[in-house]
C-alpha cells in the first residue's frame, strides 16, 4: 500500500454520552491541539490513534497505514511507530531516572542514541542518578517525554500532560515542548482544555464538541475568529505572530513587528530577528475613533473594524479590527459602541493595554 500523502483520521466509535465521529487530514510537522471541553472525545482520539482503543475507520500517521477497515488492517500497539505521553508521568518509583529510561530503552528496543538525545534536548542529565519520589511534576513529566522519543517516533502523543501539574512547573516545561517540536520536526497530537496552552503551543487546532469536528485550521486564524467563538469569557484574545525588530536598552523593551503595526513588550533577552508569538487579550484593547495623544498606552495602532459581534453579556460586545495582515479583537460596551458611531469598515485606533508574549 502507497504511503499517504497527510496524516489522517477518519474514527467512528459508539460511546454512552456521545458518538465519535470525525474525519480530518492533519499536517505532517508541528503541534496539533485536540481542543475541546470535558467529554468531547479529545483522548477517545488519542487513544485510537495509537490504537489502545479500536474504532471503525482509517489512521494514517507518519507516513504508514496503521488501521484501514477497508483493507482489514489494523496495527497493534506495540508496532507503532509512536510515544505516547499521559497526563501522570507513570516512573517506576523503584528505579531512579536512568533506571525509568533503560526500562524503556529494553522494552522498545529503542536507539541508544536517540536516548541520549532526548536527554541532552530535555534538559534532564544531571536528573539520570535521582530517585522518581524526589523529581518535580515539571521534571517527572521531561523524563517521560524523553521516554517516550528514546523510541523515534513518527508522532509524538500527550494527553495532557501539564494537566496535574501547577502552573509555575507548566511554565517551566513549556519551552521544552516548543524546543522538541522545533529540533526534532516530529508531528504531535496534543490533548488539551487549557486556552493558555493552545496559545502557546498550537500550530494546527482541531476543536472537538460532543465527538464532532466543530472546527479546525491554524490557530492563529481560528483563536481570533468571532463567528467560531472557540474560547469566551477573559480568555477571548488574539494571537499574532511577529518578529524582533529592534530593542531598546535603556527603557529595557522590545518592538514586535508585525503585518499592520508594532507592538512594545517587556524585553527579558530577546534577540532581534526572534520569531515569536504575542497574545491580546480583548479585555486589554480599548478603541479610539482619533489618533490618541498624550496617553500612557505605549502601543497603538490604526485599523478599520472588520466585524461587531455580541458577547456573553447584553452589555458588552466584541470588536474585530483588521490591523494589516492582522486582526485585533476589543470588548467593549455597547454604549461605547453607539456613542463613537462604530460600524465595520470604520477607520479606528486600537489601543493595548498589555501584551503577553507566549513564544
Amino acid at each position: 500500500m502507497s504511503a499517504p500523502q497527510s496524516n489522517r483520521i477518519r474514527l467512528k466509535l459508539q460511546r454512552p454520552s456521545f458518538t465519535l465521529d470525525l474525519d480530518v487530514h492533519l499536517p505532517q510537522q508541528g503541534i496539533t491541539v485536540l481542543f475541546g471541553a470535558s467529554g468531547s472525545g479529545k483522548t477517545t482520539v488519542l487513544r485510537c490513534v495509537a490504537g489502545l482503543e479500536r474504532a471503525h475507520g482509517l489512521v494514517h500517521m507518519g507516513g504508514v497505514v496503521w488501521q484501514d477497515d477497508a483493507q482489514q488492517l489494523f496495527t497493534p500497539t506495540w508496532q507503532r511507530k509512536l510515544g505516547y505521553v499521559f497526563q501522570e508521568a507513570s516512573l517506576f518509583d523503584h528505579l531512579n531516572v536512568q533506571g525509568n529510561l533503560h526500562f524503556g530503552l529494553e522494552r522498545r528496543k529503542a536507539n541508544a542514541q536517540a536516548l541520549d538525545h532526548a536527554i541532552d534536548l530535555l534538559g534532564i542529565g544531571h536528573l539520570l542518578g535521582r530517585r522518581v519520589q524526589a523529581l518535580s511534576g515539571g521534571e517527572r513529566q521531561r523524563v517521560a517525554i524523553a521516554r517516550a522519543l528514546a523510541a523515534e517516533p513518527s508522532v509524538l502523543l500527550l494527553d495532557e500532560p501539564l494537566s496535574a501539574i501547577d502552573h509555575s512547573r507548566r511554565q517551566e516545561i513549556l519551552p521544552w515542548l516548543e524546543k522538541c517540536r522545533d529540533e526534532l520536526h516530529v508531528p504531535m497530537l496534543y490533548v488539551t482544555h487549557a486556552a493558555d496552552e493552545v496559545a502557546r503551543l498550537a500550530d494546527h487546532l482541531v476543536v472537538l464538541e460532543q465527538g464532532h469536528l466543530k472546527a479546525q485550521g491554524s490557530a492563529i486564524t481560528l483563536l481570533s475568529s468571532l463567528t467560531q467563538r472557540l474560547i469566551e469569557g477573559h480568555e477571548t484574545a488574539a494571537l499574532i505572530n511577529a518578529k524582533v525588530a529592534q530593542t531598546d536598552p535603556q527603557w529595557h523593551l522590545a518592538q514586535l513587528a508585525f503585518d499592520g503595526g508594532h507592538l512594545w513588550v517587556r524585553d527579558d533577552g530577546l534577540q532581534v530577528g526572534q520569531q515569536v508569538r504575542v497574545r491580546v487579550l480583548a479585555r486589554d484593547v480599548s478603541v479610539a475613533t482619533l489618533e490618541p495623544s498624550h496617553s500612557s498606552i505605549q502601543n497603538q495602532v490604526q485599523g478599520s473594524i472588520e466585524s461587531i459581534v455580541s458577547d456573553q453579556h447584553p452589555s458588552q460586545a466584541l470588536v474585530r479590527i483588521q490591523v494589516g495582515a492582522t486582526f485585533l479583537i476589543a470588548r467593549l460596551t455597547n454604549k461605547a459602541i453607539d456613542q463613537l458611531a462604530l460600524m465595520p469598515g470604520k477607520r479606528v485606533w486600537a489601543q493595548v493595554k498589555s501584551v503577553a508574549l507566549v513564544q
